[in-house]
């Protein structure tokens, strides 16, 4: 019997059939659709008179475009464009809708694994590039169009081409202060944008075992930054106990059948990869975002690079755009970097344990005056397990505004955005350009980090604070 990967293994299980040059006809076992591309996706196969094939196996949430103000109406020109007809949409086709304020609602990569809908093995697609985030309980999950949307609703299934592996391993001990945030930002730095095109990558090593279901979320989240859609941790005993009891994960008889069922996953040990990369965790320190690409990121400690030191001339030019738009200087550090807003949140960071580490930097103190903290829990359940725990008490003490659950200012495609030239910490997962509005200037960090940094008023080491 040959030796297989995570990845074979689950690829191999649902693929129908193989239709040459790499791509096969795979079978879909969770299809999660938003506000942004779920309703238009919906329409057309309204328009043609057909009905979704599988409607038990999709689930509907709108976390895009909803505000996450405490006094939002949900009304306007938004809700009926984006999130009314997806409610209704999904209602006449069966398909379960999560309400907003309801339990269950939120960012839908928070949600899948809380209510149990992300399982080991299982093949999940989404309209939404940070799919890959339910790889952290090992599935297999991507991204995809909106016509491959609508695709996937009508037929239960999706055309793919099989991607090479890739394995990451991290070694070591991490360093205090540092997370998995800082992690993958930091292989992101090291290896570029594109290390990842063309891979499904599992991530491996003793860092990642030790790390909890969420903290391996995070890495898997941020796995489309590197050019790969796929990111997968093997499940383990950990995977396991944080699925047991959830709302939608087996029960009983099934528990014993899929529990054996997800313990013959993990890649076995004679298992090759096309490509293995390394990572001394040791070395690692926490990190902070100065450009435009997540890939432009350095330590805390560490100095901006200098464009007219990059070999490669596209490189330069970027760096020097980057720059630019970010009102920097190469050679300079981070610290001390006067900031404006702070966002502790998104499907990258907006998970109970991210409050519970970002509330245990404040230890009494208070926001910077000149400094706007949002805080903005990824789910209901999220919001309410956080307040029966204090943690909204603590942020808002100190200065936080305490939000509903939502993807807020990580894309701003609800309104809720940085004004022009003013500089955000944020714990999302993309500093691109006007990503969190116009002329804005985003640096991604860890929740600690941007806990720091609004206490502060400026870029700062967290383990200073920690140390203290």
């Amino acid at each position: 019997m040959s030796a297989n990967t995570l990845f074979d293994k689950v690829w191999d299980s649902h693929t129908i059939s193989s239709l040459g040059d790499g791509f096969s006809l795979l079978q879909v076992d969770r299809n999660f659709i938003h506000d942004l591309s779920g309703a238009r996706a919906l329409q057309a196969l309204a328009e043609q008179g057909r009905a979704v094939m599988h409607p038990d196996l999709t689930f509907a949430c709108p976390d895009h475009t909803t505000s996450t103000a405490l006094d939002a109406s949900h009304s306007g020109e938004r809700y009926a464009k984006c999130v009314d007809p997806l409610r209704d949409l999904a209602h006449k086709q069966g398909v379960r809708f999560f309400e907003i304020g309801a339990h269950g609602f939120g960012i839908i990569h928070v949600i899948g694994p809380e209510l149990g809908l992300t399982l080991p093995g299982s093949l999940i697609v989404c309209g939404d590039s940070h799919t890959s985030t339910h790889g952290g309980l090992g599935a297999l999950a991507w991204g995809i169009g909106a016509s491959e949307v609508a695709h996937v609703l009508a037929t239960g299934a999706i055309i793919q081409q099989k991607p090479k592996r890739l394995r990451v391993r991290f070694d070591g001990q991490l360093q205090t202060g540092v997370t998995a945030k800082d992690l993958i930002l930091y292989l992101i730095g090291r290896d570029g944008v594109a290390a990842g095109n063309g891979y499904a990558v599992e991530y491996a090593g003793p860092v990642v075992r030790s790390f909890s279901i969420e903290q391996r979320m995070t890495l898997c989240n941020l796995s489309i930054e590197m050019g790969a859609k796929i990111g997968m941790v093997a499940p383990d005993a950990t995977t396991y106990a944080y699925l047991a009891g959830r709302e939608y994960a087996p029960k009983d008889a099934n528990w014993d059948a899929a529990l054996a069922h997800w313990q013959s996953l993990p890649s076995d040990a004679a298992a090759t990869f096309d490509l293995e990369r390394s990572v001394d965790a040791c070395q690692i320190r926490p990190q902070v975002t100065w450009g435009t690409s997540p890939e432009q990121v350095i330590a805390i400690d560490g100095h901006i690079p200098d464009p007219s030191a990059q070999p490669d001339p596209e490189k330069r030019r970027a760096y020097a755009a980057a720059l630019d738009y970010m009102g920097l200087t190469a050679g300079a550090g981070l610290q001390g970097t006067k900031i404006d807003q702070v966002f502790i949140g998104s499907c990258t960071n907006g998970r109970l344990s991210d409050l519970r580490e970002a509330a245990g930097v404040l230890q009494g103190q208070k926001v910077a005056a000149h400094v706007r903290a949002w805080v903005v829990p990824g789910s209901v359940d999220v919001k309410r397990a956080a307040e029966a725990e204090g943690l909204d008490r603590l942020f808002t003490e100190a200065g936080f505004e305490w939000r509903n659950p939502g993807c807020s200012l990580c894309v701003g495609a609800n309104g809720e955005v940085v004004a022009a030239g003013k500089r955000c910490m944020s714990t999302s997962n993309r500093n691109f350009v006007g990503r969190q509005g116009t002329d804005s200037r985003t640096h991604l960090a860890s929740p600690i980090m941007a806990a720091a940094a609004a206490i502060r008023g400026e870029i700062t080491d967290v383990r200073a604070m920690m140390e203290a």
